[in-house]
């Protein structure tokens, strides 16, 4: 058993059928990078995230011809029995996208603002009033989303001045960092003054620097109980991306910080969206927060496994549970939280293997060609010749369908 993290105790905020904060788990969401304007596209897309597990979906709603398309999305993925919640991602000109277009302010679960950019200081209108005004005529739930990179720039020169005249003034990324903060508190105090229930809004202030980030979201949780949206922005490509993202938020989730999180990995040219998911899922996991597909356990390898057989079944194995998991997550309850160890020499091997739900250990250099398969700690058999991927597989399918309880249909 590991040992459990004491969530922060946060609003609660339905977003569809999806409850963020409160006791509620911690929830993963992704974005698209199609043209909404394409409603094909972006809504293949939207279901490929919502397949590899993302409980929200953000779309950008940046033209007229985007947001003409979003409740066309929104039934195409309902032809498709995907029911997961969109949420509308708006800059500069989202007062008029959503007063011109309802049919799109009714089809999205959420409103994204970002009160840096939204167009202050019109005199002939009140950009942020006009979208929360929609939010309540439509009862949708708000994320007041401050960015470091849009941060309203009035608001920082004051607070400059007003730092340089202190006694003891602060360095400007700290003074940075308190106008995040105090830029999203502010936008939603307004926002409940316009009429935005509490439990309608949630927060965010993202930075692309680790240390900032945790600074930046301990002192938000310090002054305020909405439900905190947590993601490290710009966060890079590959190991970078995923590196910084861990480090950043796996700190503020074991502080109990955190009620949905997005991993902002720039994709590789041509690359798999859905790798943000995953990466978000598998740190959730990792930490022992929630459970989402089997995870398998590998060695890293050494001089005694020379051959390549054991990782190339540790990788077949981990892509076919993962491809499973659609399938297995509506058949049965509770198969997410399965373990497979996949070891390659006889020294941790059949040890782990023990451990492990399913486990098999495959021969090191030089050992005798036999992977003896552990069923909940009981050998059951060993496997020998060409065929062991697949017969391992078989094993894996047949403890499935025995080990975990079939869900009924309704």
């Amino acid at each position: 058993m590991g040992i459990p993290v004491q969530r922060r105790k946060a609003q609660r905020v339905m977003v569809g059928n999806v409850a963020i904060g409160g006791v509620s788990p911690i929830v993963v969401q992704s974005m698209t990078n199609t043209d909404t304007a394409d409603a094909a596209g972006t809504a293949r897309q939207v279901f490929e995230l919502a397949e590899a597990g993302s409980e929200l979906v953000r779309i950008t709603v940046n033209t007229p011809e985007a947001a003409a398309q979003v409740a066309r999305i929104r039934e195409q993925l309902d032809s498709l029995g995907c029911n997961v919640p969109l949420i509308g991602d708006f800059h500069y000109n989202g007062h008029r996208l959503l007063t011109d277009f309802p049919d799109c302010a009714q089809a999205l679960a959420k409103y994204r603002i970002n009160p840096g950019n939204v167009g202050r200081n019109r005199k002939e209108e009140d950009p942020f009033s006009i979208m929360i005004e929609a939010a309540c005529r439509y009862d949708k739930p708000v994320r007041i989303g401050v960015n470091w990179g849009s941060l309203d720039q009035n608001l920082v020169v004051r607070m400059m001045d007003e730092n340089a005249r202190l006694p003891q003034p602060q360095e400007a990324a700290a003074v940075t960092r308190e106008a995040l903060i105090v830029s999203a508190l502010n936008s939603a105090k307004r926002a409940e003054e316009l009429g935005l229930p509490h439990d309608r809004i949630v927060l965010s202030c993202k930075v692309s620097e680790v240390q900032d980030l945790i600074a930046v979201y301990r002192e938000l949780a310090r002054r305020c109980d909405y439900a905190l949206h947590l993601g490290l922005t710009e966060a890079g490509m590959g190991s970078k991306g995923i590196v910084a993202s861990t480090a950043a938020l796996a700190v503020l989730l074991q502080e109990g910080i955190g009620d949905t999180i997005r991993v902002s990995l720039t994709p590789e040219p041509g690359g798999d969206r859905t790798q943000e998911v995953i990466v978000a899922q598998e740190i959730l996991q990792t930490m022992g927060l929630r459970a989402f597909t089997p995870m398998v356990i590998a060695c890293p390898g050494c001089g005694r496994t020379t051959s390549t057989v054991f990782q190339e079944l540790a990788q077949s194995i981990q892509n076919y549970l993962r491809a499973q998991m659609p399938i297995w997550r509506g058949q049965y309850a509770g198969v997410e939280d399965m373990n497979v160890a996949v070891m390659g020499c006889i020294v941790n091997g059949p040890g782990e293997s023990k451990l492990a739900n399913i486990g098999i250990s495959l021969p090191g250099t030089g050992e005798n060609p036999a992977a003896p398969v552990y069923v909940d700690g009981e050998k059951v058999t060993t496997l020998r010749g060409d065929n062991i991927a697949q017969e391992f597989q078989k094993i894996v399918d047949e403890y499935v369908a025995r080990k975990y309880v079939k869900r009924i249909e309704s």
